[in-house]
């Protein structure tokens, strides 16, 4: 099997069964924010643009990139369906050019035309978008690789069921906006970003050693930020509270544990995996490790230097005072609370929008949305640019995730903890997306489903983002603190309340296991 590192999740997959082109990313993503790193605007798309398959994992533009493949990738390729509940990945992909594609059950494997086998792993919450996330096996009867990217998935086992694995490409660093926006005091925004870089890689861990392949490559990450605004947010210097280390960070930390082998590839790297024999062989001259990692400051500056221009006509695009904010949300947004009862009562609190010279007041529990008076409550606060507002208007975007915050040019303010409610609100923005939102919401509050730990008959899932645990849970040596791996959330046993938020609603059924007759 001979894989072509693309750059960030980027895959050229071949082999004699068949090639896979998975998650070709090269458009500067989440208004002109986000670029990979290391730089991939010296490869050459000629080389992988006509694969037997292309695999998209989800919509997220530093995975899904429709100007690339509108360009570059031949209509003619078959595409490898994950089984999302809603088809927006088929609809958005047809609308690029495509029209051959192969459904793909929750983690069944099949054989296609020419013998390669293909296993993909849906994820299906509203926090994974509700448009999904996902992670692909793939075997040529010889080698499996699992394309894990940045998908997390809950359930272990259906992962273990499909190796073993010789390969998996994994994400390790941030791709998120916390705590970097929130306007937290500085000495708490560096305490939580020590906390969230710390995380990140110990979830990665997790995951390399519950799925025990026989190569790692860290990917996925990081982002590089060209724009002066964000130019802060590369981690040159190794700070502690960045949560954006880059591969080599990585790949220390696994040296350090006793965990691997790990490598380290840049764009152009080419991987040679017959079974869990691995050789890599990398590009030379300016685009070589060695060029980018030895002076990484100097690699970030080049590149910025050469997007220079692009990135102000990007900018340029942006509408401003064109359209009518608070009417278009208000027309737009209370249809969507009207439905979304389960939604309303999770944030359950205002949100106040502001855009410097107007603000819109969203009151989740009365469901309405209107031009802010200057008085009236709200928990949380956006600031952000009116521009990308009224990009978001124009383009009727459905998911602002994928479009705002991820773009990290916005300020976040809120009294208490996170509001996974809140976010998903944003990212449901159509009848369709808040239906099935509020339908996940409400199939969630009937599951009773427990088992035992410790002496606690407990709960399954989460009650944050119902992963199990039966495999991410870990009970402390206090023998009454149970912690979650996925996300670091902890839980008291004793009265099964949520230690990692003050919220009701996380609290977690538990109680003392029938003693044995």
């Amino acid at each position: 099997m001979r894989i072509t590192f693309l750059g960030h999740v980027g895959l050229h997959v071949e082999t004699d069964r068949g090639s896979v082109l998975c998650d070709p990313w090269f458009s500067p993503a989440y208004f002109a924010s986000w670029f990979p790193f290391p730089r991939n605007d010296h490869l050459d798309p000629s080389a992988f643009a006509r694969p037997d398959y292309l695999y998209v994992s989800h919509l997220h533009h530093d995975h899904y990139d429709p100007a690339f493949l509108w360009a570059h990738v031949d209509k003619r390729t078959t595409v490898l369906l994950p089984a999302f509940p809603t088809d927006h990945l088929e609809r958005e992909l047809r609308g690029v050019g495509f029209t051959e594609f192969v459904p793909l059950d929750d983690a069944r494997p099949v054989t296609l035309p020419g013998g390669l086998e293909v296993a993909c792993v849906a994820l299906t919450a509203p926090a994974d978008g509700p448009l999904g996330d996902s992670a692909l096996v793939v075997s040529d009867g010889r080698t499996r690789i699992l394309d894990q990217n940045d998908a997390r998935p809950r359930d272990l086992a259906a992962i273990e069921a499909l190796g073993p694995f010789d390969g998996e490409f994994v994400q390790f660093s941030g791709a998120i906006w916390y705590p970097m926006v929130y306007d937290f005091p500085e000495e708490e925004r560096r305490r939580e970003g020590i906390r969230k870089r710390a995380a990140q890689m110990e979830r990665a861990l997790h995951y390399i050693e519950a799925v025990r392949p026989a190569n790692v490559f860290p990917c996925a990450g990081p982002p590089c930020f060209l724009d002066d605004d964000l130019l802060a947010f590369n981690d040159l210097d190794g700070d502690p509270a960045n949560i954006f280390p880059d591969q080599t960070v990585f790949l220390d930390l696994m040296e350090q544990r006793g965990i691997g082998p790990g490598h380290l590839v840049v764009p152009g790297s080419v991987i040679e995996l017959d079974g869990p024999r691995c050789t890599v062989t990398h590009p030379v001259g300016d685009a070589s490790p060695e060029a980018i990692f030895a002076d990484k400051r100097a690699h970030i500056e080049a590149y910025r230097a050469d997007w220079k221009a692009r990135l102000e006509a990007e900018k340029a695009t942006w509408p401003r005072g064109r359209h009518d904010v608070v009417e278009s949300l208000r027309l737009w947004w209370e249809p969507l609370l009207e439905m979304a009862p389960l939604t309303r009562a999770g944030v359950g609190a205002p949100l106040l929008l502001h855009m410097g010279d107007d603000a819109v007041h969203v009151d989740f529990p009365a469901g309405t949305v209107g031009r802010w008076d200057g008085s009236a409550p709200y928990r949380y606060r956006f600031d952000v640019d009116r521009a990308l507002v009224e990009w978001c208007i124009a383009h009727r975007v459905e998911d602002w995730v994928n479009e705002v915050f991820l773009s990290c040019r916005f300020t976040a303010h809120r009294d208490g903890d996170y509001n996974e409610f809140l976010y998903t609100f944003f990212k449901c923005l159509s009848v369709e997306r808040m239906a099935f939102c509020e339908g996940w919401y409400a199939e969630a509050t009937h599951e009773d489903e427990e088992f035992e730990c410790g002496g606690f008959s407990v709960q399954r899932r989460c009650p944050h983002l119902r992963a199990d645990l039966t495999r991410f849970g870990e009970l402390l040596d206090d023998g009454t603190t149970l912690h979650c791996k996925v996300h670091g959330w902890e839980f008291d046993l004793d009265t099964g309340r949520c230690l990692t938020s003050d919220e009701e609603r996380y609290r977690i059924r538990s109680r003392p296991s029938c003693p044995s007759a």
